[in-house]
């Protein structure tokens, strides 16, 4: 496709998703290739608006930061492993979205990842679910119990008791994780 077939695609686009104005003079103002694959992934995963904007705003810091090209940005393996799959559109763009955010936070990626560690060694059975904080900004967590019955009911409720400390630690861990958003 052509650099000017490329932008009436990406007008055309803008304009049926009621992208502001702002982002798309930016994403024409990119080079080409950056332009080119954009769309290229906007179409492929039929971005809604909000993703588009997250994806690009996460998509050129990264490319600030590590001094490369957006289009080279996606076409790393784990970003095309993403775009080629099969499976759900929503699903996989969630999952770029996911992988841009932990390219862009990686502190924040290995926390969320030690957190996960941290929640699998506590072997809770399956009625005890423990939900972090959205953005781990808290040090809030939140522990989901369902139960069938009274003895059921009292077996979980046994099982978070004997992970109190490590509960707590999961706590504490998120109030530390909110301090790695910062990452420049």
């Amino acid at each position: 496709m052509s650099a000017l077939a490329t932008d009436d695609a990406i007008r055309r686009w803008a304009a049926e998703r009621h992208l502001p104005e702002a982002y798309l003079e930016r994403w024409l103002a990119l080079a080409s290739n950056d332009r080119a694959a954009i769309l290229k992934v906007t179409e492929g995963l039929r971005l809604r608006t909000g993703q588009l904007v997250a994806a690009f705003e996460l998509l050129e810091e990264i490319a600030l930061r590590e001094h490369v090209a957006i289009a080279a940005i996606l076409a790393t393996d784990e970003i095309r492993r993403i775009l080629e799959r099969a499976g759900s559109t929503p699903g996989r763009a969630r999952e770029l979205l996911d992988a841009l955010r932990a390219k862009r936070f990686p502190r924040l990626q290995r926390m969320a990842d030690r957190l996960a560690a941290e929640i699998r060694g506590l072997g809770l059975p399956g009625g005890i679910k423990i939900v972090l904080p959205k953005e781990l900004s808290s040090d809030e967590i939140r522990i989901e119990i369902s139960a069938r019955g009274d003895a059921d009911l009292q077996n979980l409720i046994d099982a978070i008791t004997r992970a109190r400390t490590g509960l707590g630690r999961i706590a504490d861990l998120t109030g530390v994780a909110g301090s790695t958003e910062d990452e420049v």
